[in-house]
């Protein structure tokens, strides 16, 4: 919400940034923050490359708020930063807000179950992300082992090299093929709308 985030510009291919915003409210101006927490999401919605937000309210009265948005890159958020829009809302904010927001960026491996800081009662639960990972890896180890095995150099490598091409093709496409699309695909059983 206040600091612009870092570009990586040296990404062949543009991917994809969750970004979490921590910042606690003046005491009695609780909804007048979240009134403009609001305003903030609903003016990303317009900006290009937004991909959704959410809004984490306080678990206990003088916690923290938590804003959790998702741009398509890197260059997108930044220039959501440094919107006249998003400036005019943190200058308003400054008389409701207690001092400057802390962020954390999460991009690969653990975005894949993101939100990651959240209030503990909305985190997956570790075995329904163990079996989602287990889903993910299972067949992609199964390919790249079949497709080595179609490639007799490959064995003949030494032991240390080969492991380390094997699971840096392991890893990228985890990361960046198979756990992005299995998450939106599983995400209703990883996290179930709570009963009312």
């Amino acid at each position: 919400m206040n600091a612009p985030a870092q570009a990586t510009s040296d990404q062949a291919t543009p991917a994809r940034v969750t970004r979490i915003a921590r910042r606690r409210a003046r005491p009695g101006h609780e909804t007048e923050y979240e009134v403009m927490l609001r305003e903030m999401l609903a003016k990303m919605r317009a900006h290009k490359g937004f991909l959704g937000g959410d809004l984490i309210p306080p678990e206990a009265p003088g916690d923290e708020y938590q804003l959790v948005v998702r741009f398509a890159s890197e260059a997108e958020l930044q220039a959501w930063d440094m919107s006249a829009a998003r400036l005019e809302l943190l200058e308003r904010m400054k008389a409701v807000a207690e001092g400057e927001p802390e962020f954390r960026k999460l991009s690969g491996l653990e975005a894949w179950f993101e939100p990651a800081v959240v209030p503990a009662s909305m985190h997956p639960p570790r075995a329904r992300m163990a079996f989602v990972t287990w889903m993910g890896i299972f067949p992609v180890v199964s390919l790249y082992l079949w497709l080595v095995s179609l490639w007799p150099g490959f064995v003949d490598l030494p032991f240390l090299p080969r492991t380390a091409a094997f699971t840096a093709l392991i890893v990228a496409t985890m990361t960046w093929v198979v756990m992005p699309r299995l998450t939106r695909l599983m995400r209703g059983w990883l996290n179930p709308a709570p009963k009312a």
